[in-house]
């Protein structure tokens, strides 16, 4: 048996895919022990580790917070024996690699999208990137999560590029068998409305704001649409004041968190992701399943995912214009089916939770056999 740490401070999409990863990977070669902040519901993986330890960590920047994090970690480090420490995210890939200092477990590091690559100031980008070249010698490998995080670690010099390895994520096709009933008469959305929906934060990252603005031309030229927003975020008071200013707020529902984002989905006729900067877009293989024409902003890494014109509509960042245009192309023609006909083709490929899992398992397998060597 293999005995691995996960190490992760941010929920949301990092508990998603710890979720569909733990599902998938071998329990009968790995003991999983799960190290977490106090943000995540522990009840999701009761069924999925070994152990689950609780370690206070927290986004905002506190060097006392943050010596505390890594001596309890360490203490847990010590405390397991382990073979492989695999740490998800930024602020816990700090906090982790340095507790992880001196034992001679191998450590993987998956950023799930650099914070180098936020649309950010130029001295935080630059504190960003030194932080990620000062820690990389403290990792054995560094996953990416899409061809485009590879080669922004390239391009920043993050570190060598044999320790890069590329590891699409995957999502649990269990789950979309899975139907709860939701309908949009339980949402209170009108049978014959045109539904235009969004999965993400309600954060910069997700440009709820360009969505609402969207909205309001989609409205003018399509009068019987009706918008979702699926999620909570600190910008959800100011898209609930820009909805109502633009007269919208019967026109629009949103949820606010929910565990059961793909019920939502089904409701959707067309799906989008205005983000303005993303490090895969998760929710994107996810539409592609429930057969949705995508439309998204061609930044980072979306493009790896989303083909302009094959599998989706591609629009500028911040071009809500463009995307209302999309939405309206949709609608007007055929190449919605078209759309959705080739997103179907490559997901199960491309996208699989059981590849997510094997792939991750031949790295562990393989940091362990050089670990017996030494």
């Amino acid at each position: 048996m293999r005995t691995v740490m996960h190490v992760a401070q941010a929920p949301g999409g990092v508990e998603r895919y710890l979720y569909t990863l733990l599902k998938y990977i071998d329990k009968s070669e790995y003991n999983n022990i799960l190290v977490l902040s106090q943000n995540y519901d522990i009840q999701k993986f009761k069924n999925l580790a070994t152990k689950i330890e609780i370690v206070e960590m927290y986004r905002e920047i506190g060097f006392l917070k943050e010596i505390k994090a890594v001596f309890n970690i360490r203490k847990l480090i010590k405390k397991y024996h382990l073979d492989v420490v695999y740490i998800h995210s930024s602020k816990a890939g700090v906090v982790a690699r340095i507790a992880n200092l001196g034992f001679k477990n191998k450590c993987i590091y998956n950023a799930h999208g650099w914070a180098f690559n936020m649309k950010i100031s130029k001295s935080k980008k630059k504190i960003y990137t030194l932080i990620e070249k000062m820690l990389s010698p403290l990792c054995t490998n560094i996953i990416c999560i899409s061809d485009y995080e590879k080669e922004s670690a390239i391009k920043e010099g993050i570190c060598r590029i044999d320790k890069l390895k590329v590891i699409y994520n995957g999502i649990d096709f269990e789950e979309h068998r899975t139907q709860s009933g939701l309908t949009r008469t339980n949402l209170g959305i009108p049978e014959e409305a045109f539904v235009v929906g969004s999965v993400g934060r309600l954060d910069r990252q997700k440009a709820p704001d360009i969505f609402v603005k969207a909205a309001k031309k989609i409205k003018e030229k399509i009068p019987n649409t009706f918008f979702v927003m699926v999620g909570n975020g600190n910008e959800q008071e100011e898209i609930v004041k820009q909805i109502n200013e633009y007269g919208l707020s019967e026109s629009f529902l949103i949820t606010g968190w929910v565990n059961n984002p793909l019920d939502y989905i089904r409701c959707f006729d067309v799906a989008m992701l205005l983000s303005r900067w993303e490090g895969f877009g998760l929710v994107l293989p996810e539409y592609m399943l429930e057969g949705k024409p995508i439309i998204a902003t061609k930044v980072d890494a979306i493009p790896n995912i989303i083909t302009d014109g094959i599998n989706g509509l591609l629009v500028d960042m911040d071009d809500y214009s463009a995307a209302a245009n999309a939405v309206e192309k949709i609608y007007t023609s055929n190449i919605g089916r078209t759309l959705i006909e080739n997103g179907k083709k490559g997901v199960y490929e491309r996208f699989n939770a059981q590849r997510l899992a094997k792939e991750t398992e031949a790295l562990i397998e393989q940091m362990y056999r050089a670990k017996k060597e030494l």
